[in-house]
């Protein structure tokens, strides 16, 4: 079996396939991304931001809301990957059988799914592009460093969306998804550095967090939200781009032996 099975540039119509869909939704699938960072900073910035007031993050001080306004695109970014990569992709491989449509054309199965893992970081791109856009408006985000966020994306969007694949790959039925968002997604969502500095955790949990793909992310998002590159840059990124190189082939093999029977 080979670790990187051969894709053609045919993966390219099993993206287009999936923007087309999206373009008929795209109204609805554009609040979420919309309100969401509003509710967030209305809620934290406004609310406990007044009880919080300042933290220390790196040395500095910092207003909580600019603390939590990175960590949120960075949510969104794994949300939006991972959800299409589970629930999403289950549904046209199982339910709508849209996934076999598409094994009856000269497409591979490689191909296939690696044209879902891109969509899903597309999403996690459109999604991002989104909360910028709103963000911005609050003055929370510098530019030209700012513009990075939107690559930054795009890589994660591709971890989280190959370890999404992963787990449709090996999960019998779309209920059981609630294990690994519970076991997976949701310490992540609450250690990986989103609502408070990971220093302020145990040493035990302090080395967890790292092992953690959205620490990393959510990391790489404060530095590029806040203009202050540094050398955490390229072991954030050197990071996701491991665990993209591990998660995607491993998606690709695990579901080849989910299809073909």
């Amino acid at each position: 079996m080979k670790l990187y099975p051969p894709i053609s540039r045919r993966v390219i119509r099993v993206w287009q396939r999936n923007l087309t869909v999206y373009r008929q939704s795209w109204k609805i699938s554009f609040i979420p991304p919309l309100l969401e960072p509003l509710f967030y900073l209305l809620a934290f910035g406004v609310g406990l931001s007044a009880l919080v007031g300042y933290i220390s993050y790196r040395g500095e001080e910092i207003s909580y809301v600019r603390f939590i306004a990175p960590a949120l695109i960075a949510i969104t970014v794994m949300n939006s990957a991972f959800f299409e990569n589970t629930y999403a992709s289950f549904v046209r491989m199982y339910y709508q059988k849209t996934f076999d449509a598409m094994m009856a054309t000269p497409l591979t199965v490689e191909e296939i799914i690696a044209g879902e893992i891109f969509w899903g970081a597309t999403k996690a791109v459109i999604a991002t592009a989104i909360m910028m856009a709103v963000i911005s408006g609050f003055g929370l985000i510098r530019y030209p460093e700012g513009l990075l966020l939107l690559p930054l994306a795009f890589l994660g969007g591709l971890a989280f969306g190959a370890a999404g694949m992963v787990c449709t790959a090996i999960t019998p039925s779309i209920d059981l998804f609630n294990l690994p968002v519970f076991l997976f997604i949701t310490p992540m969502f609450l250690f990986g550095g989103t609502f408070f500095p990971i220093e302020n955790l145990p040493g035990w949990a302090q080395k967890t967090a790292l092992l953690l793909p959205l620490t990393h992310l959510v990391n790489l998002a404060r530095t590029f939200a806040s203009g202050r590159i540094d050398a955490s840059v390229p072991l954030g990124i050197g990071y996701l781009a491991a665990f993209s190189a591990v998660a995607f082939p491993l998606a690709l093999c695990r579901m080849r032996r989910r299809l073909i029977k």
